[in-house]
């Protein structure tokens, strides 16, 4: 089957890095909407039925000939692609991915690997029980046994983003004490978020300052995570707020 895959490779004011996939009869992805996604599609569809035409480039004002106001240029990169570029358009776009690491497989983990699935997220999703992940699991996400859990936290990959919701008091805290251990030695992991209420953080706090960690260290761990002031406990309103904060770091 022939794709034709349409990126954003700079914009103003749209997200640069934005694409999607057209088929003879669907779509995959958004590059923002309006006159201009639905104008790519067309053009998109138009090169999947011209057999010799594999890639083209367009330059497209966002303005008064796309009936928007938006203002700001884009440049469209058109490619037609087939099973066998399948290999080299992940290479090539794997990057975009931010590595995350998600320490627990309970229903706000579960919740969340669904959240993140639409995302520019890539999930290594570590767990210490045996069946502790759904068979089916979203693109993008691998899964890993690791018992005790906290020994995942030095193989992780440099520059991935920690995210804490284990079953248990007792692994939050060794998971949350060897990222600390990490930041010391490399300062790699640029977020390290931990669920729970500020007493769980006060009790926390306490306990790994007396395993001898500094206020300095303390301050990197963020806990409560999600963002503030959004009401209900469920675990895909959790996971919303969680996906928004990761969305906002630099």
């Amino acid at each position: 089957m022939l794709v034709s895959v349409v990126r954003v490779q700079g914009s103003v004011p749209r997200e640069p890095g934005a694409w999607m996939a057209v088929f003879a009869a669907d779509t995959v992805g958004t590059i923002g909407g309006g006159r201009l996604e639905w104008e790519a599609e067309q053009e998109a569809r138009a090169l999947l039925a011209q057999p010799r035409a594999t890639r083209r480039e367009r330059r497209v004002p966002l303005g008064p000939s796309l009936g928007q106001c938006c203002g700001g240029v884009v440049q469209l990169a058109l490619e037609r692609v087939g099973p066998e570029d399948v290999a080299a358009l992940t290479r090539r776009w794997d990057p975009a991915q931010r590595p995350l690491a998600l320490f627990g497989g309970g229903h706000v983990g579960r919740a969340l690997v669904q959240a993140l699935a639409p995302l520019p997220f890539r999930v290594r999703w570590i767990d210490s029980r045996d069946g502790a992940f759904p068979e089916a699991l979203p693109p993008g996400v691998t899964t890993e046994h690791s018992d005790p859990v906290h020994r995942a936290v030095p193989e992780l990959a440099a520059g991935s983003l920690v995210l804490v919701m284990s079953f248990s008091h007792v692994e939050d805290l060794d998971i949350v004490a060897a990222c600390l251990d990490r930041l010391r030695r490399h300062d790699d992991l640029p977020f390290i978020g931990l669920i729970g209420s500020r007493t769980k953080w006060g009790t926390f706090r306490h306990r790994l300052l007396a395993r001898g960690y500094a206020e300095a260290d303390l301050a990197r761990i963020t806990c409560p995570i999600g963002l503030p002031g959004l009401p209900g406990k469920a675990p895909a309103v959790i996971a919303a707020s969680v996906a928004a904060q990761l969305l906002m770091l630099p």
